[in-house]
């Protein structure tokens, strides 16, 4: 059985070609205003969704972790990662789209992505709330709002869920159409650019707090590499 290859390619005209096989399929850009509209609001939601989980890792890696002191257990860790490969699925589509080779078959990818990513999220973060569910527990870490972290990560990915699951609900009609102006490009490719400091960052963070060790303990209380290199 022969393979059969999927590519999309926009012309400087916006039309988008996309190729299955031998076969060529022309997509014509939107014409009528509440379609842009709408793929220009596809487009700037996955960037505020980007944004959001910005928002979410700094404050739990910059000013949790690092200001106050508290260092995440292995649970809060794989929750980060699931907001980090959540966020994967928004930046492909994103860079597909500045990029013009975003067809509708990579929108729909890149959204059931974002669900998987959510999903293991959720798993972990629910299991984190049953591990401190009894009355009188007082939970892990700090809490905001009356919630600790772990509980908010829940909400977060339950929102992913939402957003993804209304996206595909409604097709191809927020298929992101990238901004026209410059100023809206750049910006997006800055957002990206902060998202992946922000990743590799936490990357960084949890090898300095687990070190050379195949796993990290339950209730860290220090960077372990830094011990084990002897810089305590």
């Amino acid at each position: 059985m022969s393979e059969i290859h999927v590519s999309a390619l926009e012309t400087e005209s916006g039309t988008t070609t996309v190729v299955v096989g031998d076969t060529r399929i022309v997509v014509p850009p939107p014409t009528k205003p509440h379609h842009i509209l709408l793929g220009k609001l596809g487009f700037w939601a996955q960037v505020g969704f980007m944004l959001a989980y910005i928002g979410v890792l700094s404050g739990a890696m910059f000013y949790f972790q690092f200001g106050l002191g508290e260092f995440p257990c292995p649970l809060c860790i794989t929750q980060r990662m699931g907001m980090m490969l959540s966020s994967l699925g928004a930046l492909y589509v994103i860079v597909n789209s500045l990029r013009g080779t975003l067809s509708p078959s990579g929108f729909m990818t890149g959204l059931g992505f974002s669900i998987l990513g959510a999903l293991l999220g959720a798993f972990m973060s629910i299991r984190q709330i049953l591990l401190h569910i009894m009355p009188g527990d007082p939970g892990y870490g700090g809490a905001v709002l009356g919630l600790h972290l772990y509980t908010w990560a829940l909400v977060s990915f339950v929102v992913v869920l939402v957003f993804a699951g209304v996206l595909l609900t409604f097709g191809t009609e927020f298929l992101p159409v990238r901004p026209s102006s410059t100023f809206g490009k750049v910006l997006a490719w800055i957002v990206i650019g902060v998202f992946l400091f922000t990743v590799v960052a936490n990357l960084i963070s949890v090898f300095a707090l687990e070190g050379f060790n195949w796993y990290l303990p339950d209730d860290p209380t220090g960077y372990e590499l830094f011990t084990q290199l002897g810089w305590n």
